[in-house]
Protein backbone atom coordinates (compact mmCIF):
# COMPACT_ATOMS: atom_id res chain seq x y z
CA UNK A 1 0.00 0.00 0.00
CA UNK A 2 0.96 3.88 -0.32
CA UNK A 3 -0.20 6.62 1.01
CA UNK A 4 -0.51 9.90 -0.74
CA UNK A 5 -0.69 12.67 2.10
CA UNK A 6 -1.93 16.16 1.20
CA UNK A 7 -1.74 18.94 3.38
CA UNK A 8 -4.25 22.12 2.15
CA UNK A 9 -4.69 25.94 3.00
CA UNK A 10 -8.22 27.13 4.00
CA UNK A 11 -9.46 30.73 4.08
CA UNK A 12 -11.29 30.85 6.93
CA UNK A 13 -13.81 32.94 5.81
CA UNK A 14 -14.41 29.97 3.37
CA UNK A 15 -14.37 27.05 5.88
CA UNK A 16 -17.76 25.99 6.19
CA UNK A 17 -18.18 26.25 2.07
CA UNK A 18 -14.61 23.93 1.99
CA UNK A 19 -16.09 21.18 4.51
CA UNK A 20 -19.32 20.69 2.97
CA UNK A 21 -17.41 20.41 -0.53
CA UNK A 22 -15.39 17.80 1.07
CA UNK A 23 -17.95 15.77 2.08
CA UNK A 24 -20.33 16.21 -0.77
CA UNK A 25 -17.61 16.57 -3.64
CA UNK A 26 -13.83 15.55 -2.23
CA UNK A 27 -14.52 12.08 -0.68
CA UNK A 28 -16.77 10.19 -2.88
CA UNK A 29 -14.39 11.39 -5.93
CA UNK A 30 -11.69 10.28 -4.20
CA UNK A 31 -12.96 7.07 -2.95
CA UNK A 32 -14.05 6.17 -6.34
CA UNK A 33 -10.56 6.68 -8.02
CA UNK A 34 -8.64 3.11 -8.70
CA UNK A 35 -7.44 1.22 -5.76
CA UNK A 36 -8.30 3.59 -3.26
CA UNK A 37 -8.27 1.58 0.09
CA UNK A 38 -8.84 4.34 2.54
CA UNK A 39 -9.26 7.82 3.62
CA UNK A 40 -8.67 9.86 6.29
CA UNK A 41 -9.18 14.09 6.33
CA UNK A 42 -7.79 15.55 9.51
CA UNK A 43 -9.44 18.47 11.13
CA UNK A 44 -8.29 21.88 9.88
CA UNK A 45 -5.82 23.90 12.29
CA UNK A 46 -4.93 27.08 12.22
CA UNK A 47 -6.27 27.48 8.39
CA UNK A 48 -4.18 23.98 7.59
CA UNK A 49 -5.45 20.36 7.46
CA UNK A 50 -4.31 17.16 6.07
CA UNK A 51 -5.27 13.25 4.57
CA UNK A 52 -3.86 10.63 4.27
CA UNK A 53 -5.10 8.25 1.47
CA UNK A 54 -4.25 5.20 0.72
CA UNK A 55 -4.18 2.83 -2.39
CA UNK A 56 -2.74 -0.44 -3.68
CA UNK A 57 0.21 1.17 -5.45
CA UNK A 58 2.09 4.17 -5.59
CA UNK A 59 1.17 5.15 -9.28
CA UNK A 60 -2.66 5.32 -8.22
CA UNK A 61 -1.99 7.11 -5.63
CA UNK A 62 0.22 9.66 -7.64
CA UNK A 63 -2.72 9.91 -10.42
CA UNK A 64 -5.34 10.72 -7.72
CA UNK A 65 -3.43 13.49 -5.88
CA UNK A 66 -3.98 16.91 -6.46
CA UNK A 67 -0.75 18.82 -7.46
CA UNK A 68 0.46 21.71 -5.35
CA UNK A 69 -1.14 25.10 -6.14
CA UNK A 70 -4.39 23.29 -7.21
CA UNK A 71 -7.80 24.40 -5.51
CA UNK A 72 -9.98 21.72 -5.34
CA UNK A 73 -12.69 23.71 -3.44
CA UNK A 74 -13.51 27.18 -3.20
CA UNK A 75 -11.41 28.75 -0.06
CA UNK A 76 -8.72 25.41 -0.28
CA UNK A 77 -5.14 25.27 -1.80
CA UNK A 78 -2.82 22.66 -1.39
CA UNK A 79 -0.03 23.48 -0.28
CA UNK A 80 2.12 20.19 0.08
CA UNK A 81 1.84 16.44 -1.54
CA UNK A 82 3.72 13.78 -0.72
CA UNK A 83 3.77 9.77 -1.24
CA UNK A 84 4.90 6.98 0.90
CA UNK A 85 5.28 3.32 0.95
CA UNK A 86 2.76 2.19 4.34
CA UNK A 87 5.46 -0.44 6.04
CA UNK A 88 2.79 -1.87 8.78
CA UNK A 89 -0.92 -1.01 9.97
CA UNK A 90 -2.82 -2.44 12.60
Amino acid sequence: MHAAIVTVSIDPTQADRAEKALREEVIPMVSAAPGFVAGYWLEAAEGQATSLVLFDTEQQARRAAPPVGASPTPGVTVTGVRFQLVTASA
